[in-house]
């Protein structure tokens, strides 16, 4: 079974305890070994000092008597010392707290000759055997066995009392610790709650809000700024989905209702074939209409989601603008409008989404052309980008509209009519493959003149020149 999940704030409090424990813990070590250390120096040099007290005194060429007295004022005072003198046969000529050293050391295991520790007794001591010289009162040298040793407990029990305090301080330190890091990690993180409080009151038709960067510490701040861009692109992505409902409710709305008033007329009453394949014809019309519009809104769909297909081959603009030249020119002596083009490039793509852009553009000019102008179309290339520009003489497109009029079903004015790709999705379409090619759309228009231009990355053995 899974455990209870553990929040963000909760460990960070006890990581930060948990290290503050190690350290802790580490620096009593240490701190213990070394004051250890220094105690069990101080009691090598005061064993040491008995010793030379001890040889000094048996230096002296005096009676045994009188020698033992100065040996028992020499100790007086010192209970923590314990001193054993036996000759070469292991007989005790001297002895001071001789339960010390326990029945082996008095009896045939030696004490090594360097400083050495045992416990007896609940107690611990430090001690040493050694050779001493005597002189006896005629100055004649005897060799003894010194066995000299302290009492130490004093020592141990200094630092087991410092040990426990120091354990119970580190308890008392980790606790203080973890709350410390439990207030600092709340506060902390109190970005976040406000990024999880922001989340969960976020609706479709509350995506204004935008969390605070002043403050914000620098481990969130990037998190902020990544969560207001978040929301600011859904807002718009929000935005645009409700614009596109409405525009493609609206935009459908008068299709199906022709479609709808044109059935019931013919359903009205009985008519002849001739006037049933009339109604027919029209509502074919509109049929295509929808059919065109869905076409174009999937089209928009792929390109905004980067799913478009499409082939990459080098495709002549000049080629291109000719065969649509071609292809228009009934309808441009239609509006009595002539066609002139000029210049040359190529670039890389696909040569169906790129002519479509063009007869896009190309279509609108004529539409929006007055009798007897000129629809002018020139191609460039230089600095890796080949333009071609597109510019007709007829209304200005008034400069609030500029920068929508790529936008799905925008019309600059009202009087502009809609047919074919002229729906409102033409201009639309157009930016698409040109983004998708890498390339971007700009619109002018001023005093009647109005130039859409187009800029695509030059074909890789394009020649920077100007065409």
């Amino acid at each position: 079974m899974r455990g209870w999940p553990i929040s963000l704030t909760t460990r960070l409090a006890l990581l930060f305890a948990l290290l503050t424990a190690t350290l802790l813990i580490v620096v009593v070590l240490v701190q213990g070994s070394a004051v250890e250390g220094h105690l069990r120096e101080l009691d090598d040099q005061e064993l040491s000092g008995k010793v030379t007290l001890i040889k000094n005194l048996l230096h002296r060429a005096e009676p045994y008597r009188t020698l033992r007295q100065r040996l028992d004022d020499a100790f007086i005072g010192h209970d923590a010392l314990a001193v054993v003198l036996r000759d070469a046969e292991g007989t005790v000529v001297y002895a001071i707290r001789p339960a010390f050293f326990g029945e082996r050391p008095l009896a045939e295991d030696a004490l090594p000759d360097t400083p050495t520790l045992w416990d007896k007794g609940g107690k611990q001591y430090l001690g040493l055997e050694t050779t001493v010289e005597a002189l006896d009162f005629w100055s004649q040298p005897t060799r003894l066995r010194a066995l000299v040793g302290l009492d130490v407990s004093h020592h141990r029990l200094f630092l087991e009392q410092v040990r426990e305090r120091l354990w119970i301080d580190i308890y008392f330190a980790v606790i203080v610790a973890a709350l410390f890091a439990l207030f600092a990690a709340h506060r902390g993180l109190a970005p976040l709650r406000r990024v999880t409080a922001t989340a969960r009151n976020l609706s479709a038709e509350g995506l204004g809000e935008r969390l605070a960067e002043r403050g914000a510490p620098s481990e969130v701040r990037a998190l902020v700024v990544a969560f207001n861009g978040m929301l600011e692109r859904l807002e718009s992505s929000f935005r645009r989905l409700s614009d596109f409902s409405a525009d493609i409710a609206h935009e459908l709305r008068t299709p199906v209702s022709n479609l709808m008033t044109q059935t019931e007329v013919a359903l009205s009453h009985t008519r002849s074939p001739d006037e049933y394949r009339e109604v027919l014809a029209s509502n074919l019309e509109e049929y295509e209409r929808i059919a065109r519009m869905v076409s174009d809104m999937l089209f928009l769909a792929q390109a905004e989601n980067g799913v478009l297909p499409r082939s990459l081959e080098a495709v002549n603009l000049a080629d291109e603008a000719r065969a649509l030249i071609d292809f228009y020119e009934a309808l441009a002596e239609e509006k009595e409008v002539r066609i002139v083009l000029a210049g040359e490039a190529s670039v890389t793509g696909d040569r169906l989404m790129i002519r479509r852009a063009l007869s896009n553009l190309l279509s609108n000019a004529l539409r929006h052309s007055r009798s007897e102008s000129l629809v002018e179309i020139s191609i460039t290339g230089e600095a890796g980008l080949a333009t071609l520009a597109v510019k007709n003489y007829g209304d200005t497109i008034p400069s609030d509209q500029l920068s929508q009029i790529f936008e799905r079903f925008h019309r600059a004015s009202p009087e502009r009519h809609r047919h074919g790709e002229g729906a409102g999705l033409g201009l639309a379409i157009t930016r698409s493959i040109v983004a998708t090619h890498g390339g971007r759309i700009e619109v002018t228009s001023d005093a009647g003149v109005t130039t859409f231009t187009l800029y695509l990355p030059l074909a890789a053995a394009e020649p920077s020149a100007n065409a």
